[in-house]
This record gives structure tokens, C-alpha cells and sequence, in this order.
């Protein structure tokens, strides 16, 4: 038996697997008793080990031949072939001419190495991944609020004696189905708040008592945040000793709320102005509240802000740090936190450390055995990095691992045009995704469980994944295939196979930046203790943040003033579409769709909508629909569902092709994170 952890999302549930004799699969899985999960899993993780057994498994590397089909090839002859091109590329135009994309659901060790490898053995600077789609506003919240960027200062099971909870932006009930047991003290209390434009399911368990669901215009949540800000300073609500101790900016922050009183929230928000004082009022006098924040609130235009608005409600009512109060951001990929914390960001180094300090790039540079003044400075954000592919000054050649970006990049029909500009796509995977399906070179790799390594989950908790059975023949590490390839480039540098020994490079890179693991190790982790992070060498980790200081230079939360930017309403024919995830499917459907289990609820692209919306455009429960704007169109069948309000439409991003939701998404960015504009989009609506 082999204890580890789920491949799926970053509550990174414990589970064990025990292998099987003359079964077809071979592990079955057993949830573990862990605090996130306390032993339960959903679908995904009860069925993860069928893709383990899946008969479209890569084994070996795939090439484009002159028929425009990929073809079987060896490895070395393949790497040969892979190194040459990007010698020629980085001669003919620059090193900044290659581009790498990473993932967040590689091991901490996979994403240092893959940061490392572009640095040094690429010598290039463009390099982002797709936690830019991700995390990136919260990210950019809490560093400029805090100094800090850990999705969960605190355990998650301090939830758990919680009276209120808020939770803006985030459907946990169909996300992360385990994680709705830490809620159910503020639900026998009646303080579960849901702030979401879908009565979703993580809404519906405010139903009977148990809290309150507050149902806003799809991306107005930074002026219903400044609304119950306003009242909280109005009624004097705040926590003034904590507020004059422990931040700055108050004065600033009071003038840019003054304008948004209830009233007027409620004239852009659809929330009434008695229900924003009586939410505010709530949160102020609750003994024990937190606050919390998901992709429906950050993927925005303005989602650095919104994030930034919810940090800064925090401060007021005394939250951060304070015993059985706090706030938080729900990470999403299964290591969406280790994953932007050493070096897969543009302009990130290990540790979480900026590329642009040269204190920082000294001390890695030192690790890595190069000169910090060959280290590249700051890249390019992921969109972008993406859409520069095959023009003058962009990327000829990419290299993507554990992505799949011809359905996850908003706007995604000009991402699919850019890739297909490319002198060279290189995607390494183990299913061949949309993504790798247009690739010149396709490169085999391990699965979850074939590997050994380490995630960081939504807590900033070090985990150890372990492997427990063995990878096909013919798939390889990406650990491996990085050495190789800069084996052929004449890189600088080490570059070990052993995922252990990564680990420890990674830890010594890491040091006295924000995300210190340098105290840690495979053999401390694989003694059971609890590993958050910052853990510096000589400490016992850091479970809960913000106790005694924040990690600005005076030790204090900056409260940032922020304002609301007015955007273009659904009106006449035009609704407003958000998107989002199923309970059954994860993020871009390149594994779970695989799964017979997990799709046969929902085999195809399904959208939601009012019934009232419905008979305006002469539709029916089931019939065939054509969502459409500039950027593209999209054809789903209805589920008329009053779930959702008359103006806005409901659609799942896991479909691939045509059924894609982010052929209509937009891909503006939020000018503070790069993060796109996934969570609205002006889309018109008509019958098939």
C-alpha cells in the first residue's frame, strides 16, 4: 500500500492505493484520514486510478512527419532533434525567440526544474504557466496587501468553529466536494454567505437556515465589496484597534468607498441596499468570521482590485491573524501554490523571490553554479506570451508541460491560430490533449502516481506524492527529459534525475525568500509532520500567518484604496455568460473526460439558463442553442434551471473544440496580475 495524495485539485486529498493482481486496474484507491478531507473524496478522486489503465496512454515519442501526420519515433533521435532546432531558433532570432509554458499540477520539483531549465539551458526569459489563468489576481492581492501570497494563512480545519463564513466567488460544493465539511459550524450557526450569480451548489447549502445566498450582476462584486465596506466604516463597525495597530491607508480607504453607499450599490449590483447593510452588519458582529475568495471574483479585468476590496474588509473587521478569524484565497490547481512560488512565473525565481533583486538573483545564480548576470531578467505574462507565438519579436518555438491550452487560454481561437505559427510546439504529456494533438513533437511522460515528489497545497501545507506503481515503458520524467535536452545544449548546472535531490537544490534556492522551504526535505517530509510554509531552516513551519506582523517591511497590512470600474451590462438580446467548472469534470477535461464514469452524466457541452430567458428566445428544456459573439460561437443544448438570473448564461470550460466556452471568453488582462477576463463575457443568444 502506498499512502499519497489526489491528483486533482489542491485540497490534494489524501488517499491510499493498494495494487492489484489480474484486475483492470492496477490500484484501487481508498480515501486516507487527512485533515483536508477527513478521509472522504469526490468522484475525480474515487476514480483516479482509471487513467492508470487508459488505452490512449502515450509511450513513446511522437513526431510530425511530411504527411502532416505524428508519428512513432525514438528518444534519443527525438531530442537530437528537439535541441537542434533550438540552437537554430536561438541563432537565428535571439534566445527570447523559445518560450516555455508550465502548469500548475506539476511537483514543486518539476516546476523548479522547468524554471531552472529555461534560465539556464534555454538562456530564455519567456516563460509563464497556467496558473496566470488562475491565481494571478489573488496573487497580486495579497502581496500588495499582505506581503505575502499563501492561498490559506491559517489550516483549513480552523473553519471548522467558524460562525460566519464568507465566501465569495468559489463553488466548493462542486469543486472540492470534501472541503463543505469544514463548513457546517458556520451552517448549524446560520453563517454561511455565498456571494455567487448561480444559486450553485455550494449556494443551496445556505437554504433552510442555514445562511444566506446574495446573488449579484455577473462581475459586480468589487462594488457590493466597497458597498459593505462603506457601511462598515459609515457605522463604525470596524475593529479601531486593530485597524490603527496593525495597517495603514484608513484615510485613503475611507475616501474611495464614500461614493458607494448601499443604495447606490444596489442600482449597479441588483443586491438590495437593506440586504448589503444587514450582510455587513452580520460579518462585524460575529465572533468568529472568515472571509474567502475564488476564481468568480479574481478572473477579471478588475480582479487584482476585487480580491484587494475583500482583503481590505478583512483588515477593517480584524480578521488577518486574529484567533478563529481570518481570510483566505481557495486555490485551484493540485499545486497551484507550489507551482507559482519557484519559477514557472515570468518574473519569479525560487523561494518566490523576484527576478528582478539582485540580492536574489545572487543567491540562485550561487545554487545554480552560473553568473547571476547571465540569469535573464522578467519575461512576458501567459496571454501575452501565447499570442506573440509566430510574429516579429515572439516566440518561434514552445515548449508546454502539463498544460493544455487550446481549451483552457481565454479567447482561445487566437491562441490555437498563434500555436499553429510556430516553427516548433513541443508539449509533453501523458494523453495526447487538444493541445498536444497540434504539436510538431509529442513527449511521453509519467502519471501521478508513477512519480515521486512533493505538492504544496491550498493550505501552503508540503506534501509528499509518492509513487506507487510502475510508468509504462517507454514514458519518461520530465526531470529526465530536461537533463537531456540540456546535456545537448551544453548547459550549465546539475541536473539530477532524483526527484529527492531536486528537492533539495529547490530548498537551498529557496532560502530567506517568501516561500523559504529550506528547513524541509523528502526524508523530514516523510515523516508525517505538518509542513507549512514559510519553513525556514532551525523552524517548525508556519501554519497560521499574520499572528504578531505581516510581511511588509514595518510589519503592517496595507489597506489599498481600489475603485470600480463601470462595464458594458447584458441588455435587449445580450446576456452575460460565466463560466465554470462541473462537479464530475476538472479544469480542462484532458483527464476526466477520459473517464466513462465522469462524463456519461454529461457527454457534451450543456448550458445554463433561466426559463424566462428561455420563452423571450422561443427555447425548450433540451434544445439546441447558439451562443455567439465576436471572438466566436459556441452551439449547447439548454438546461432551464432558476438557478441562474435572466441575464446571464451558464457554461462548463471542460469541452473541447468546438464546444470550447473560452471561444468566447475575453482576453483583456487585469493590468496589475496579466489575469484574463474568463468570468464575463457579453454573449447573444439564439435558438439552433
Amino acid at each position: 500500500m502506498t499512502d499519497t495524495h489526489c491528483p486533482y485539485c489542491a485540497l490534494q486529498c489524501a488517499m491510499t492505493l493498494t495494487p492489484t493482481i489480474g484486475e483492470t486496474l492496477p490500484v484501487t484507491v481508498a480515501g486516507r484520514e487527512f485533515p483536508t478531507n477527513r478521509g472522504g473524496l469526490c468522484k475525480k478522486g474515487w476514480t483516479s486510478a482509471e487513467l492508470l489503465a487508459d488505452t490512449g496512454r502515450l509511450t513513446t515519442p511522437l513526431v510530425r512527419g511530411d504527411d502532416g501526420e505524428l508519428h512513432p519515433a525514438e528518444w534519443d533521435a527525438t531530442l537530437d532533434l528537439i535541441a537542434a532546432q533550438l540552437r537554430l531558433i536561438a541563432a537565428e532570432t535571439g534566445r527570447d525567440a523559445i518560450g516555455v509554458f508550465g502548469g500548475g499540477g506539476l511537483t514543486n520539483e518539476k516546476a523548479y526544474q522547468l524554471g531552472k531549465f529555461a534560465r539556464i539551458a534555454l538562456r530564455t526569459s519567456r516563460i509563464d504557466y497556467n496558473g496566470r489563468f488562475c491565481m494571478s489576481s489573488a496573487a497580486a492581492a495579497a502581496n500588495r496587501s499582505f506581503g505575502i501570497d499563501r492561498g490559506l494563512p491559517f489550516p483549513l480545519t480552523d473553519l471548522d468553529t467558524a460562525e460566519t463564513v464568507l465566501l465569495l466567488g468559489s463553488n466548493v460544493g462542486d469543486t472540492m466536494p470534501p472541503f463543505v465539511s469544514h463548513l457546517q459550524g458556520a451552517r448549524a450557526r446560520g453563517g454561511l454567505i455565498v456571494v455567487d450569480p448561480r444559486r450553485s451548489s455550494t449556494a443551496r447549502l445556505c437554504a433552510d437556515g442555514a445562511g444566506t445566498h446574495v446573488q449579484p450582476v455577473p462581475g459586480t462584486d468589487l462594488a457590493l465589496l466597497l458597498a459593505l465596506i462603506h457601511v462598515v466604516l459609515a457605522e463604525e463597525l470596524f475593529d479601531d484597534g486593530y485597524v490603527r495597530q496593525r495597517t495603514s491607508g484608513i484615510d485613503e480607504l475611507r475616501q474611495s468607498v464614500s461614493a458607494w453607499w448601499p443604495e447606490r450599490a444596489e442600482t449597479v449590483t441588483g443586491v438590495p441596499a437593506r440586504s448589503i447593510r444587514d450582510l455587513a452588519r452580520a460579518l462585524a458582529r460575529s465572533g468568529s468570521t472568515y472571509i474567502l475568495t475564488g476564481r468568480g471574483v479574481e478572473q477579471h479585468v478588475d480582479g487584482t482590485d476585487t480580491a484587494t476590496a475583500a482583503i481590505n474588509l478583512a483588515l477593517l473587521l480584524g480578521l488577518p491573524g486574529t484567533p478563529g478569524c481570518g481570510y483566505g484565497t481557495l486555490t485551484g490547481q493540485g499545486n497551484g501554490q507550489g507551482g507559482r512560488e519557484h519559477g514557472q512565473k515570468a518574473d519569479q525565481l525560487p523561494g518566490y523571490q523576484s527576478i528582478t533583486d539582485p540580492a536574489a538573483r545572487a543567491s540562485v545564480a550561487a545554487v545554480w553554479g552560473v553568473d547571476p548576470d547571465d540569469l535573464p531578467g522578467p519575461g512576458v505574462p501567459a496571454v501575452e506570451l501565447l499570442q506573440s507565438a509566430g510574429l516579429p519579436g515572439g516566440v518561434r518555438a514552445l515548449l508546454v508541460h502539463g498544460s493544455n491550452v487550446f481549451v483552457s487560454a481565454p479567447n482561445v481561437q487566437t491562441v490555437r491560430d498563434a500555436l499553429g505559427r510556430l516553427d516548433l510546439l513541443v508539449v509533453s504529456d501523458f494523453f495526447l490533449s487538444e493541445t498536444a494533438k497540434a504539436a510538431d513533437i509529442v513527449l511521453p511522460v509519467l502519471q501521478w502516481a508513477e512519480e515521486e515528489g512533493t505538492m504544496t497545497n491550498l493550505e501552503g501545507r508540503v506534501l509528499r506524492r509518492r509513487r506507487a506503481v510502475d510508468a509504462p515503458t517507454g514514458a519518461r520524467s520530465e526531470l529526465w527529459i530536461m537533463a537531456e535536452i540540456a546535456r545537448r545544449l551544453d548547459a550549465p548546472g546539475t541536473w539530477s534525475l532524483d526527484p529527492s535531490e531536486v528537492f533539495d537544490e529547490l530548498a537551498r534556492a529557496s532560502a530567506g525568500g517568501r516561500a523559504d522551504y529550506s528547513g524541509l526535505s523528502h526524508a523530514l517530509l516523510d515523516l508525517g509532520l505538518e509542513a507549512h510554509w514559510p519553513f525556514p531552516i532551525g523552524s517548525l513551519g508556519t501554519p497560521r500567518l499574520f499572528a504578531d506582523r505581516f510581511a511588509h517591511a514595518d510589519g503592517r497590512a496595507k489597506l489599498v484604496a481600489v475603485r470600480a470600474r463601470t462595464h458594458p451590462a447584458a441588455s435587449g438580446d445580450r446576456l452575460t455568460l460565466i463560466t465554470g467548472r462541473l462537479l464530475e469534470q476538472y479544469q480542462s477535461g484532458a483527464q476526466t473526460r477520459r473517464i466513462p464514469e465522469l462524463t456519461e452524466k454529461r457527454p457534451a457541452l450543456v448550458a445554463q439558463l433561466h426559463p424566462a430567458t428561455a420563452r423571450r428566445h422561443g427555447i425548450g428544456d433540451g434544445d439546441g442553442i447558439r451562443l455567439s459573439n465576436s471572438r466566436g460561437t459556441v452551439q449547447a443544448r439548454a438546461e432551464l434551471t432558476h438557478d441562474i438570473r435572466p441575464d446571464t448564461v451558464f457554461l462548463p470550460f471542460h469541452y473541447p473544440d468546438a464546444e470550447s466556452a473560452n471561444l468566447l471568453t475575453d482576453d483583456r488582462v487585469d493590468p496589475h496580475s496579466a489575469m484574463p477576463e474568463f468570468k464575463r463575457a457579453l454573449v447573444q443568444l439564439s435558438a439552433v
